[in-house]
Order: C-alpha cells, then sequence, then structure tokens
C-alpha cells in the first residue's frame, strides 16, 4: 500500500488552491481581501503540516529530518531534512508575496482568484522540485513551477512592460527548458536509470569509460547546469531577469527572486552533490565545481557593476539580485571538496552555508520588494531618486528599507553577515580563497548603491512628500521581514543547525 503521508502537504495546498478559486468564484467583495487572507491560511497550515513531517519514518526507517537516504516510494520523492530547510524558504516566499499583493489585487477588476491561485499551483511545483530524487520527477515538479509564472509575470496584461516581461520569460524559460531536458536525456542514455543515486552508482562502476564517453557526459553537465541556471539567473543565464524583473508585478518580481531561486538552488544541489558526488573532482575534464566557481565569480562582478548603473529600483534590486545568486554558489563550489574532509564537522559547510544563505536571503529581499511594492502602488514610481527625503514623509518605511539593504550587503549584525561569513568559510575550507577575495571586493562595490539609496532617503529633501501607511498584511509582511534579520543576526544557531543537518543527505 503506498503511504501518502510524506505528499499530505503538497495535496492539501493542491486542494487549497482549488478552494480559493470556488470562494472566488461565488465571492462578491470589491477587492479580494478574503481570497488573499485565505492563500495565506493555506501556505500557514502547510507550513504546519510540514513541521509534523519531522521524525517520520519511511521506508528506509530513518526520520526524515537528516535521513542520509531519503528513500520514499522508490526513490522517486522524498522528505528528508533537506526538502524540509528549502520547503520551509519557498513557503515563506509565498505568504510574503500574497501579504505584499494585497494592494495590487484590490486594482483588479476582475482574476483576482486566479492570481492567488497561480501563485499556490507554482508553490506547490517548487515543493514537489525539492523533494525529487529522480529526474522525470524533477522535470515535472520544473515545469510547474515555471508555467504559473509565466502567467503571473505578464497579469497587468494592460502594462506593456508586463506583457514584454512575460512573453521574454516564457520564451527563454522554454529555451532553457529543452537545454535542461537534453541534457537529462543523455544522462539517461550513458546510465541507462532516471534515479539520482543510481545514476551516481552508475557512473563510479563506468569510471574506466572511453574519452567520447567522458565528452559525453561534460556536454551534459554543462547542458543541465546551463538550464537550471536559467532559475537562479546567473551569469550567462541572467539577461531575461532584468526586465523581467522590472516589467512584472513587484510582488511577482519579488516571488522569482527569492521562491524561484531556491527551488532552481535546491535542484541543482540534489543533481551534482548527488549524481556527480565524486566525479567531478577525480576528472579534471569534468570537474563541475571549477565550473560553478567560475560561474560565482562572473555572477557576482557583473551583478555589482551592472546595479551601480540602474535609475530604477526594480532593476537595481534585479542585478543585486543576480550578485547575490553568486554569492550563494561560493557554497556549492566548495561542496565537493568538504564532503571528504578530515574534519567531521566542515563536511556538509558547503551544501548548508548555501542553504543558510538562501534563508537569510528570504528575509531581506523579500523584505525590500515589499517596500518597493508600498512605495510605488502610492506614488506610481519606480524610480531611486524619489525616495528622496521618504525619512521625513515616512520614517518607518525609511527605516525598515534601510535594514533590508544593510542586511542584502553583509552589514553585521544582521543575518545577511552571518549569511557571507559562512559562505565564505566554507569556500577558504575548501581551498577557495581567491573566490573569498574577489566576493569581498564585490560586497565593498555593492555597498554602494545600497548606501546611495540609504543616502538619498535620509539625506536629500523631498520634493514631493508622501505619507505612507501600509495596510495589515504588507506591514505584517515587512515586520516578520525585520524580526527575521534581527532574530536570525543575534541568534542563528538553530538555523544553522537545521541546514546542516539537511546537509547530512550530501556526505554518505
Amino acid at each position: 500500500m503506498i503511504d501518502l503521508t510524506p505528499l499530505i502537504p503538497e495535496l492539501f495546498l493542491i486542494v487549497w488552491a482549488i478552494v480559493v478559486l470556488i470562494v472566488d468564484l461565488f465571492y462578491k467583495g470589491k477587492n479580494g481581501s478574503l481570497t488573499g487572507y485565505l492563500s495565506m491560511i493555506g501556505i500557514l497550515i502547510t507550513g504546519f503540516l510540514l513541521f509534523r513531517l519531522v521524525g517520520y519514518q519511511g521506508e528506509t526507517g530513518y526520520p526524515l529530518y537528516g535521513d542520509p537516504g531519503g528513500k520514499m516510494w522508490g526513490g522517486m520523492f522524498t522528505t528528508d531534512g533537506f526538502a524540509l530547510f528549502f520547503k520551509m524558504i519557498i513557503l515563506g516566499s509565498a505568504f510574503f508575496t500574497i501579504g505584499s499583493s494585497f494592494g495590487l489585487v484590490g486594482r483588479m477588476s476582475h482574476h483576482r482568484g486566479e492570481y492567488y491561485a497561480l501563485l499556490l499551483f507554482s508553490t506547490i511545483g517548487m515543493l514537489f522540485l525539492v523533494s525529487a530524487k529522480e529526474l522525470i520527477t524533477l522535470y515535472v515538479g520544473l515545469e510547474l513551477t515555471t508555467i504559473p509564472l509565466f502567467i503571473l509575470a505578464a497579469y497587468n496584461k494592460t502594462v506593456k512592460a508586463s506583457a514584454e516581461a512575460g512573453l521574454k520569460y516564457l520564451v527563454i524559460g522554454a529555451a532553457s527548458s529543452a537545454v535542461l531536458l537534453y541534457g537529462l536525456s543523455i544522462i539517461y542514455g550513458l546510465t541507462g536509470t532516471t534515479y539520482l543515486q543510481q545514476i551516481a552508482v552508475n557512473l563510479a562502476i563506468y569510471s574506466g569509460m572511453t574519452s567520447g564517453t567522458v565528452l559525453a557526459l561534460s556536454f551534459a553537465m554543462m547542458m543541465i547546469l546551463a538550464g537550471l541556471a536559467f532559475k537562479l539567473a546567473v551569469v550567462p543565464f541572467h539577461m531575461w531577469a532584468p526586465d523581467v524583473y522590472e516589467g512584472a508585478p513587484t510582488p511577482i518580481t519579488a516571488f522569482l527572486s527569492v521562491g524561484s531561486k531556491a527551488a532552481g538552488l535546491a535542484a541543482i544541489i540534489r543533481i551534482f552533490c548527488i549524481m556527480f558526488y565524486d566525479y567531478g573532482l577525480e576528472n579534471d575534464s569534468a570537474n563541475w565545481s571549477s565550473i560553478v566557481a567560475a560561474i560565482a565569480a562572473v555572477t557576482m562582478v557583473m551583478g555589482n557593476v551592472m546595479a551601480i548603473r540602474q535609475s530604477s529600483i526594480k532593476r537595481m534590486l534585479a542585478y543585486s539580485s543576480i550578485a547575490q545568486a553568486g554569492y550563494i554558489l561560493i557554497g556549492l563550489a566548495a561542496a565537493p571538496y568538504l564532503f571528504h574532509d578530515v574534519n567531521i564537522d566542515f563536511r556538509g559547510l558547503g551544501v548548508a552555508s548555501s542553504a543558510f544563505y538562501m534563508f537569510a536571503y528570504l528575509f531581506a529581499n523579500m523584505g525590500a520588494f515589499a517596500v518597493v511594492t508600498i512605495y510605488s502602488e502610492r506614488t506610481g514610481s519606480d524610480k531611486i531618486a524619489d525616495y528622496a527625503g521618504l525619512s521625513k514623509s515616512s520614517p518607518m518605511l525609511a527605516g525598515v528599507m534601510t535594514v533590508f539593504l544593510l542586511s542584502l550587503a553583509g552589514i553585521p549584525p544582521l543575518v545577511g553577515f552571518l549569511a557571507k561569513y559562512y559562505v565564505f568559510a566554507a569556500a577558504v575550507r575548501a581551498g577557495l580563497t581567491w573566490l573569498v577575495i574577489l566576493a569581498l571586493l564585490m560586497a565593498v562595490v555593492s555597498l554602494y548603491y545600497y548606501a546611495n539609496v540609504i543616502r538619498l532617503m535620509y539625506l536629500r529633501p523631498d520634493p514631493n512628500p508622501h505619507k505612507i501607511t501600509p495596510s495589515f498584511p504588507a506591514g505584517l509582511v515587512l515586520s516578520l521581514c525585520g524580526i527575521g534579520i534581527f532574530l536570525f543576526g543575534f541568534l542563528p544557531q538553530s538555523i544553522l543547525e537545521m541546514a546542516l543537518a539537511a546537509a547530512l543527505s550530501f556526505t554518505f
């Protein structure tokens, strides 16, 4: 008999998304707040159901949290500690996105329920994606994640920029999906299986493969990395991000920059830290760690340098998001070197540091985009120059924006500082000191454009003052993000332990 217990959170959220659609069909309210609150409640219940899975024992008899095997349903789907950690981030990003969307949805004349339902369906796809330990399951989860986002990016269909964003995202997303699928098909052809751990075993058995086979495997690895790098918006697969982030509704931009990025990161870690567990270090022609390190370096430089030139705060945060993805990849680049570290306490540090960075990034980036959403709804402007004097007219909004930007820059004692510290520590331990030096230099560069916004808010007069009071849902988002930045900046131990437990899945 099939045990559906691990799938209860996803099944519940599917049903809840349908309920939201039905309620919207009969609800005659003018602003769609009921469906918004229902969606937020659904996310909270899903989180509670996920929490109840901690300690559940699947087919292996191991507790799921920290289970090194995580085998369920023949290994297709798992809710191990790694999946639970990233599902927590994804649900958090969905909750904050919905809370930031009330003003946007309130201005819609129709299709309010569909907006929230599409958000929930995309969230479901992300939950499936981070639990996939088999290639077909992973690809289906990726498509379920992406297709609703194509629609949501173009949801303001009367706005030309939004329609353009949706079309660009669709075209480039389809192309990246095809590239990924081609790479996966080559892996299946070489190994005869779609299960990640069995692929790793088969590659170990075929360690004496011919040069032609090595070339095919290297090509497949590059195709897979390129297809998934699109989700992270890392260089050179980043060109879609600034235009899509600027044109899409701002809450959806936030969801793309955090939720979609978290799901893509989890998929990359799953594939490269299971399928190619040892292969990249033993074969210089297929050393994926060096490739990831190079991508991280170029991404940090490109993202930070381009962010300086932007006059739109959404485009600035788009390039900032690209740069942040580079920092996140530092931990992944260090991961395979640390799997065999003589000190067992460091073996999971690479994966754990990237996971912790993603958690810290959730609060800072969602909070910053929430401020941008609130400000643009009140003023109709996304120009950085228009934030001048905000501290005088709306001191609370300027204050929380300052906290979010400083956390993104990595200023202590905020959680963003610890996030950078741990990925840097992992890289130094792995011998990637050059990458850390470059990252430190780029962190200084990032402080310039983050501080520029703060300077305008506090040191420039406001020619058109706007006293902005957030709605209750938006205020809740700002409060939770601000609390998270300080709480986990001062008391990070519990999250670090969870991230390290999640990393145990890749240190067998």
